[in-house]
């Protein structure tokens, strides 16, 4: 949802079926030579291979060979000879019928409404409705319902890729504990630490009397902490370094500005808890406390907090009646003639609706892809194209984000992801080797003229 797509010329191409978002892109039409009657018969249609029962064709090639050579045109990406670049995409399709041919035979299927909701949001992404989206193509000479038809195997063939590859994924307890160490190792000196101390110094070369004082006196600041007493407050009142009328903060530090032993001692520790037991320096004795911990980026989150108006649907009419009010309501907020919240409580059928919209602070990951996307590519402030999902259309709008500290599930969460992450591909070429091996696949050459 969040990505923009060319808007003109008007031609539509499936998207690549690893998942890329379905775009509008230039025809191959637009094209400044025309093409003579020996090209023109080359380019007529015909059966370019099987795999098992399923067919590609050359239109189908050249359709995706043109849609990669206008994306490779717009972001400057450096493109194969045409001739690879085709040899390429064949390959791709008929990985894809391979796929796809497995699937039906699985019993995968997808209903109407998610085939509508993925036409909705490219037209969407277009800012268009999908009425519009249908009659330009038409007017371009493209056949509406064999473009739905592709989006539905599409669809069909990423939850074939998603399912099969993802049973295949196994992760550890161990693989995540070790993931995490070697991250923590990595940005060690990234975690910054607030340590707050009570010092009871001890002199050079004190004798045993007085270094059993000065432990007694350091033993009798940790009971009164321990006891309920506000540490800040021991700390002005009989701590013996420079940092006491600041209740003993040292301040945030890089940990790699920390003595070893503060370090070593705190590390373990959640924020706000003391160290169970004195520490002892020669500087004298410690009583410690580790007041913040501010991870480095690894071990930190970006959270959202947005509220939306949500309009349910029932069918393809309702939903671009929900999108064209979507777009009034839009206006009216951008100018300034309605708010955001007044409309959310009046109009939005969401349990959010009685607090104006707001949904509360948000993890990544907490809302379906298609609102987390546009909610993703939001500045502060910032105000949704309409947004359809598997609940309707919403309006979405960003009023805060910040930056927090993952609890120990939340970091958990994020290392097997990021383990799944790395192991997918490699699981996925693993399969669809299985796959190819198992497939009919015939080549045909293109029919002599």
């Amino acid at each position: 949802m969040a990505q923009s797509a060319a808007k003109a010329p008007w031609m539509l191409a499936a998207a690549l079926w690893c998942g890329a978002p379905l775009a509008l892109v230039p025809p191959a039409s637009a094209q400044t030579t025309a093409p003579t009657s020996a090209v023109k018969a080359r380019m007529a249609d015909y059966i370019v291979a099987v795999v098992n029962q399923e067919s590609v064709t050359a239109f189908e090639v050249r359709q995706r060979v043109q849609r990669i050579q206008a994306e490779g045109q717009r972001t400057g990406a450096r493109m194969p000879e045409a001739a690879q670049l085709e040899r390429e995409v064949l390959d791709s399709l008929i990985d894809e019928r391979a796929i796809l041919s497995q699937a039906r035979e699985g019993g995968i299927r997808v209903d109407d409404g998610d085939v509508e909701r993925a036409l909705a949001n490219i037209a969407a992404q277009n800012q268009i409705s999908v009425v519009t989206l249908r009659d330009r193509m038409v007017s371009e000479g493209m056949d509406f319902n064999r473009f739905r038809a592709t989006v539905r195997e599409q669809i069909i063939v990423e939850r074939m890729r998603e399912r099969e590859v993802s049973q295949r994924v196994r992760i550890t307890d161990t693989e995540v504990e070790d993931f995490i160490e070697k991250q923590r190792g990595q940005r060690a000196g990234e975690v910054e630490y607030n340590i707050a101390q009570i010092l009871i110094a001890v002199p050079e070369g004190a004798s045993a009397a007085v270094l059993a004082e000065r432990r007694a006196q350091a033993e009798s600041a940790m009971a009164r902490v321990r006891g309920g007493e506000d540490f800040a407050a021991v700390a002005k009142a009989v701590s013996q370094d420079a940092n006491r009328e600041r209740g003993g903060e040292i301040g945030l530090r890089p940990a790699d500005r920390l003595p070893d032993l503060f370090l070593e001692t705190v590390r373990p520790l959640s924020a706000g808890a003391l160290v169970p037991t004195l520490v002892r320096s020669g500087a004298g004795f410690h009583v410690l406390k580790l007041v913040e911990r501010r991870e480095g980026s690894a071990f930190r989150v970006t959270q959202t907090r947005a509220r939306h108006i949500l309009l349910r649907v029932s069918d393809a009419s309702n939903r671009d009646a929900a999108v064209r009010q979507m777009r009034e309501w839009r206006t009216q907020i951008e100018r300034g003639t309605r708010r955001f919240e007044d409309i959310a409580r009046e109009r939005s059928e969401d349990g959010s609706a009685p607090s104006g919209g707001d949904l509360g602070w948000a993890s990544p990951g907490q809302f379906v892809p298609e609102f987390e996307q546009a909610m993703t590519a939001l500045p502060p402030g910032g105000l949704s194209e309409p947004v359809v999902s598997r609940f309707g259309v919403h309006l979405i709008q960003v009023t805060e984000r910040r930056d927090v500290a993952l609890d120990n599930k939340q970091l958990r969460d994020q290392a097997r992801a990021a383990l799944r992450e790395q192991k997918f591909e490699e699981a996925y070429g693993e399969w669809l080797k299985e796959m190819r091996a198992r497939a009919y696949v015939e080549r045909r050459e293109a029919p002599q003229l």
